[in-house]
Formats: C-alpha cells, structure tokens, sequence
C-alpha cells in the first residue's frame, strides 16, 4: 500500500513538474517618459529658506505661492495662507479649520 501511494505521488509531482511553464528571458521594463518643465508644474512645490532665528517653507501650486509655513527657533510653526487667491496672506496657528462636530452620548450600553 505504502509503495503504491508513494509511486502515485512521484508520478503526480513529476507530471506537476513537466507542466510548468518555462520562465520566458528576463526583459528589462523601458525607461519612463522623460517629462518637460511645462508637466512638472502641475506637482506642488516646495521651496525652503533657512535663516538663523527661522525657517521659512513656501508651498507653490502652479507657479502660484498659496502658503508659507513659518517654523521659528524659539515658539510654534504657523502658516500664512492665501484662502482668496488675491495674494493677501492671513495668518493661521495651525491647518485646523476650527470646524468642531459635536460629539453627544445619546445612549451608553
């Protein structure tokens, strides 16, 4: 019994063998496209300034500065965001929005 089931599993993995396909030559992927100045615009930019007391980050979208982020030394980073796109800047503490949902127990288990 045991020679026959061991000479049914030898057939078995030795037709699994046969039936495998050939791995084909390894090809190499093409390169990518190369991509011009004019499609590298639609990526947000960030450009960094550093200076002693500070850091300043401007964040462009488009050739078009929307946000400077202000990291001094000393206190807390805060932002200057153009909301309106008139290239006036209001400053925010945080990217909070400041939108608050409330969060009321109606019924505890």
């Amino acid at each position: 019994m045991r020679l026959t089931s061991f000479i049914a599993l030898s057939c078995l993995s030795f037709s699994a063998y046969a039936a495998q396909p050939e791995s084909p030559a390894k090809v190499e992927p093409p390169p990518p496209p190369a991509m011009s100045a004019d499609e590298n615009l639609d990526e947000p930019q960030v450009t960094i300034t550093k200076q002693a007391d500070l850091t300043v980050e401007e964040y462009r979208a488009n050739g078009r500065l929307y946000m400077i982020k202000v990291i001094p030394k000393v206190g807390a980073p805060y932002y200057l965001v153009d909301d309106k796109g008139d290239g006036k800047f209001a400053r925010q503490e945080s990217m909070d929005s400041g939108l608050r949902v409330p969060r009321w127990i109606i019924k505890r288990f």
